[in-house]
């Protein structure tokens, strides 16, 4: 059993091998790869897709899963062996059960789709990706169609990055926190607005970088291990363990935009670096789930890089690169600048306030264009009027309204936005117990000191990769289930105090 348990990990890591080139080819693509590279470039990631496809599903693998399932049931459930064995499973099920020529046929459309989404974008007009958005829809209601058997056509694609997430569980809980945050939001901005002018000076995107990575790396991000460029949307991208890279955008007239997407990307990249290095070149060297990835990225940008202890510490020294812009503002204003709640267009600059019911708005869309109650078409009008119910404005056009996100032009529909409010709702819920844990993490943080939440974190979370599921982690950590109360107490205590509520 020995033996073929090292048969098997022999044959994920050179999986793991060209799903890292597979990577390293959209990294590549969302940096530095010039215009006249997407054609080429759909091909190339569609053969690397269709081989990796191909080497997963061999029979061979599914040989040695089923010669070591006995073996499996005879090993500690959370020891890394079982972790291995069942993790590989979960891959091998779900791949097994989608044709080769499906993936390189789905991936080529997806190359050539995200072009089409930056042209779109440029043209601000959604007409022109319309056509492969509905073509997207179709490849999306296929692939759910490969896995007979859910209760809703979303589950198998939400399955893909939230294991054991069901729309029967995430739809009653995304219905309560929406009716817990449209009163919060609306309590918030009848209060007199905040002024955020202190930011929005020119601020040199030079030292805007270089103040984010000092920020970092105080954080626990190691370069030896990662680096940072520049690309349209923001993103992590993890090629090993030992290299897990980050990128930013940059507004010179808005200095929270690089700062806070910069310590978002480096909350995903401190997990990945914080997984068991045994781990390497497995299924096992992954996040648990895109919430539980996405509480980090959170928890690091808004408790931890929002909070006033956060810039009782780098204020300061935030003031010495910008004399200038900020040697007169005061922290006070300052701190509120960057908690501004604003009924606001765009998802990825949405206070935290506001944040989730842009998610949740997206996820709605997705059950209702996968069920045939929306058409693709009538997507900008019903973003519209969500906008207008949920958030009372409306988006001018379609560059600040559906054609915002990359998510189903470079992907698919289903799957693709749930992860975000889980990983809000996680954030708090982890946050709350690594306090109690350790009450002295803020004043820590008041002097510059992040090794302790850290630390708890990498115990409790990044070490285990992806051998426990979110809810298993949840229940690891606070001995129940997931809820929204932990963050919804950190909301209300932060904003309440900010805001007079």
């Amino acid at each position: 059993m020995k033996e073929k348990l090292a048969q098997l990990r022999r044959r994920v890591q050179e999986i793991n091998d060209l799903e890292a080139i597979l990577s390293l080819a959209f990294w590549d693509q969302a940096t530095y790869m010039p215009s006249g590279g997407g054609e080429a470039r759909a091909r190339q990631l569609a053969t690397l897709g269709r081989i990796s496809h191909e080497k997963l599903t061999d029979p061979a693998v599914g040989q040695l899963l089923e010669d070591l399932r006995e073996y499996e049931k005879e090993l500690p459930a959370d020891s890394d062996e079982a972790g291995l064995i069942r993790a590989t499973r979960r891959k091998y099920e779900k791949a097994v059960k989608i044709p080769s020529d499906f993936i390189s046929e789905f991936y080529k459309h997806q190359s050539d789709s995200y072009q089409v989404w930056m042209r779109a974008r440029e043209e601000n007009d959604f007409e022109v990706a319309r056509p492969n958005l509905e073509k997207t829809l179709e490849y999306s209601r296929r692939l759910a169609e490969f896995f007979p058997g859910y209760e809703h056509i979303a589950d198998p694609l939400i399955d893909f990055s939230d294991p054991g997430m069901p729309v029967s569980v995430i739809r009653p809980l995304f219905a309560e926190l929406r009716r817990q945050l449209i009163p919060l939001v609306e309590a918030i901005t009848e209060k007199p607005a905040v002024s955020d002018a202190c930011v929005r000076q020119t601020f040199p995107r030079d030292k805007q970088l270089a103040f984010g990575l000092e920020v970092i790396k105080r954080l626990g991000y190691d370069l030896d291990r990662g680096r940072q460029d520049l690309t349209a949307h923001p993103f992590m991208i993890k090629f090993s363990l030992g290299d897990v890279r980050i990128t930013t955008r940059v507004k010179e007239d808005d200095l929270r935009e690089a700062l806070f997407s910069t310590i978002h990307e480096a909350g995903h990249a401190m997990y990945e670096q914080g997984i068991n290095r045994d781990y390497e070149g497995t299924p096992l060297a992954e996040g648990a789930s895109s919430g539980v990835h996405e509480s980090q990225s959170r928890l690091w940008e808004n408790i931890v890089g929002r909070s006033r202890e956060f810039w009782n510490y780098f204020y300061p020294r935030l003031q010495k690169v910008f004399p200038g812009e900020l040697g007169s503002v005061d922290l006070d204003t300052f701190y509120r600048a960057i908690n501004k709640v604003e009924r606001s267009l765009i998802r990825t600059d949405a206070d935290e306030v506001t944040y989730n019911l842009h998610v949740i708005m997206r996820f709605d869309f997705e059950l209702d264009l996968l069920e045939g109650r929306l058409a693709v078409r009538d997507l900008p009008e019903a973003w519209r009027e969500r906008m207008k119910a949920d958030l009372g404005i409306e988006p001018p056009d379609d560059r600040t309204g559906v054609l915002q996100d990359m998510h189903w032009y470079q992907e698919m529909i289903g799957g693709m936005f749930q992860g975000y409010t889980l990983g809000n709702v996680l954030s708090g819920l982890f946050y709350e117990a690594a306090l109690k844990a350790h009450p002295e993490i803020p004043s820590e943080m008041e002097r510059g000191e992040f090794g302790t939440l850290r630390r708890w974190l990498t115990e409790n979370i990044y070490r285990h990769g992806s051998k426990f599921t979110a809810a298993e982690l949840v229940e690891r950590i606070t001995g129940g289930p997931m809820t929204i109360e932990p963050y919804m107490r950190y909301l209300r205590s932060k904003y309440g105090e900010l805001y007079g509520l």
